[in-house]
């Protein structure tokens, strides 16, 4: 049978980190839809919120040549991008919440604009706008995802792949997020990949460099979970190990409507939020 990108399981590092938490959760947040708008449901948090209008700017400066990228004040951008996540779009209750956050992604962009890194070097953007390429063409399974920026290392004509973290929590060891984009990056583009790295914008004027995973042993442990997802979509099957975690019990809380409605985002999708602070603390949000 020829590969057919339509009937394939798509899998990325969110839904696969999504699974492995609980498929539960996997299943309301990438295959569940409203039966009455048709739509996929999303929670929107103040820190879903920052990260999102931090990447953004940071994402804007990707697509223009190095000479261009400071010419303007990266602040006028953040303002422009905060406006789209403010208020109850961004999850945020109150103003002093909202003010709190908005003023750590003002230090963050403070942080870039006086300490642009890579930011001020050549970087390679991948044509396609979703990465993507046939993890398996037997298992009719794909693997595709969006990477936060690559710098392009000319001396030695590789890439640098950059991951911007707006958290100040490190990303655990056994995080499949770099080994995901490593096996992406090299099969979506000709460059080598030489680096591999997140920055911790939110605390940190560096960045910190990880070692490049072994590429067999990479995509041997993506494929065994991503035939675990197709083997769960096959049998419609996703149980929560434990009845009701702290990653599904949002979307379940609000598929019974005890969330409010905010309106339908850019990709179709019916965004929510919590009223309660009590019911956003479990979630694992952080009030600054």
């Amino acid at each position: 049978m020829a590969a057919d990108r339509y009937s394939a399981v798509w899998v990325s590092h969110s839904s696969i980190n999504d699974y492995l938490k609980c498929p539960r959760a996997y299943y309301l947040k990438n295959i569940y839809k409203d039966p009455k708008t048709n739509h996929k449901i999303k929670i929107m948090s103040p820190p879903l919120a920052l990260g999102q209008a931090v990447h953004e700017v940071i994402e804007s400066l990707s697509v223009l040549p190095v000479e261009q990228r400071f010419t303007s004040e990266l602040m006028s951008k953040f303002e422009a991008c905060w406006e789209k996540v403010s208020g109850k779009k961004g999850g945020f209750l109150h103003i002093d919440i909202e003010s709190r956050y908005k003023e750590r992604g003002r230090e963050m962009i403070n942080r870039v604009s006086k300490n642009p890194g890579p930011l001020v070097k050549k970087a390679v953007k991948i044509k396609k706008e979703l990465p993507y390429y046939w993890l398996s063409e037997e298992d009719n399974i794909i693997l595709c995802g969006k990477i936060d920026w690559l710098e392009y290392m000319e001396e030695i004509d590789s890439v640098h792949i950059i991951d911007f973290k707006t958290s100040n929590r490190d990303e655990e060891a056994s995080s499949l997020q770099l080994p995901i984009y490593y096996l992406l990056v090299s099969n979506t583009q000709t460059r080598p990949v030489a680096k591999m790295s997140y920055w911790y914008i939110a605390r940190d004027e560096h960045l910190s460099e990880k070692p490049l995973p072994d590429q067999y042993a990479a995509h041997q442990r993506v494929l065994e979970i991503a035939k675990e997802i197709k083997l769960a979509r096959t049998l419609d099957r996703f149980p929560c190990p434990e009845g009701g975690c702290m990653y599904c019990k949002q979307m379940e809380a609000a598929i019974r409507g005890e969330a409010e409605f905010v309106y339908v985002d850019a990709y179709n999708t019916d965004v929510y939020i919590f009223t309660e602070p009590e019911l956003e603390e479990e979630n694992g949000s952080e009030i600054l």
